[in-house]
């Protein structure tokens, strides 16, 4: 090992580790050579190995078993970015550790001499634990890049209070990231509640959400409390948010920017306290544009998007969601599943125009015929992909018989009607004319 810097020396690394020990996070010191000079209690507790020495040793041969630094392995290197900008770097990535691989979320801060020079960094080193490198009977499961680069902007988001958006396709695991969000949050202990925003009226998802009185409509007779007062001191995921209607839509906003709701039929304004995240495989940017979706409720709720990948941009995770999809689907008593190879490549090639839900229904139908235990490529009934017209023209007409259904019910100016759908009077001048109103 090459002699350290005057600020390396060996007393003065341990001064550092003897302070980095009253942190309860892994961490550990380098040099610019990736080597690890020396770690904190945790780290020793959680990474190193009995009678496997680590100092002097190469940080990405000890957390990837690499024998080049992540950077020239296809990966990101944390080091290399922050001895280039001298700030600090942060990176989600897959480590082995004692337990087997686990996603590791690496932050490196440098540390810089008088002369402003990068002689050393510290490494924190946090284990996710929303989430499997392996397989598993509940939660998240992935490791391929895609996969990553999603887990690693919910990890960033998710100790704060910042609404989250969930944008991807129809069953690529939109519930489970919201889940992860709220396990990952300080607010973990509160609970997690889930809206499903599709097929409500307005009436419904009022009533729904907020709750209602006694006597508030036929059937109403007690006072039930609604999801949003379910969900206090936790997490409120609206699940295909671009479904609520367009009438209830600034209620929704109310609520988010004021922290405030009315139960239904009662005229005393009750307090919310909740973390808001929504999903939706729809456009909204493109039913903003349209009418369909207020602009201001939009941009309330999307300040953090995160795009999940489909299964198909995720390839190199079948294999692993499909064991875990076995394990969890409930074989019979002194059975388990495995896939041949010849299943498993088909499975792969497949292009997953379900992802997930449909992998998933696969998988359920298979095992019914796996008689020995292996499915086979005749146990899989895998369909090709349905080919639907574009939906923008049914979205528009939705949008259109909406807005007209508003115009008529409204007792107001056009200005008025315009701030309370969210849009200035001229794009409401626009849409009006063309539904024939204006």
């Amino acid at each position: 090992m090459p002699p350290l810097p005057d600020v390396l020396q060996a007393f003065q690394v341990q001064a550092l580790i003897s302070y980095l020990d009253h942190e309860p996070t892994p961490m550990i010191v380098m040099n610019t050579e990736y080597e690890i000079l020396a770690a904190n209690g945790a780290y020793q507790r959680q990474f190193a190995v009995a009678g496997k020495p680590y100092l002097g040793h190469k940080c990405y041969a000890m957390s990837h078993h690499y024998q080049v630094p992540c950077d020239q392995a296809g990966e990101h290197c944390p080091l290399q970015s922050a001895l280039a900008s001298k700030g600090p770097d942060r990176v989600l990535h897959v480590h082995h550790t004692p337990r087997g691989p686990e996603h590791v979320d690496v932050e490196l801060r440098p540390i810089i001499d008088a002369s402003q020079q990068v002689v050393g960094f510290v490494e924190r080193l946090q284990t996710v634990r929303h989430a499997s490198v392996q397989a598993s009977r509940q939660g998240l499961v992935g490791q391929s890049g895609a996969f990553n680069r999603a887990l690693g902007e919910l990890q960033r988001v998710a100790a704060s209070e910042l609404p989250v958006l969930l944008l991807g396709e129809s069953g690529s695991g939109k519930e489970l990231f919201a889940r992860a969000v709220h396990e990952a949050s300080p607010r973990a202990r509160g609970p997690f509640v889930v809206v499903d925003c599709s097929g409500l009226t307005d009436s419904l998802f009022e009533s729904e959400l907020f709750g209602y009185e006694k006597g508030a409509f036929t059937g109403a007779h007690a006072r039930k409390a609604g999801l949003v007062e379910t969900a206090q001191g936790g997490t409120l995921f609206l699940d295909e948010i671009g479904d609520v209607p367009l009438g209830m839509q600034v209620k929704l906003l109310r609520l988010i920017e004021s922290g405030t709701y009315r139960r239904v039929g009662a005229v005393d304004t009750q307090q919310a306290e909740f973390r808001l995240v929504a999903a939706t495989h729809k456009p909204l940017s493109q039913m903003v544009l349209e009418g369909g979706f207020r602009q201001d409720l939009y941009y309330r709720i999307s300040a953090f998007p995160i795009h999940l990948p489909a299964l198909r941009e995720r390839r190199d995770d079948i294999p692993l969601l499909v064991e875990s999809l076995l394990q969890r689907g409930g074989a019979l008593p002194g059975k388990r599943l495995r896939t041949s190879p010849e299943a498993m490549a088909q499975l792969i090639r497949h292009d997953w125009p379900g992802n997930i839900r449909e992998l998933r229904n696969v998988l359920e139908r298979a095992r019914l015929f796996a008689d020995d235990g292996v499915i086979r490529p005749e146990h899989l009934a895998l369909q090709p992909a349905i080919s639907l017209p574009s939906a923008a023209p049914a979205r528009a007409k939705t949008a259109a018989t909406d807005l007209t259904q508003i115009a008529r019910h409204f007792q107001g100016s056009r200005k008025e009607l315009a701030a309370s759908l969210g849009m200035s009077e001229r794009t409401l001048y626009r849409r009006l004319k063309a539904a024939g109103l204006a």
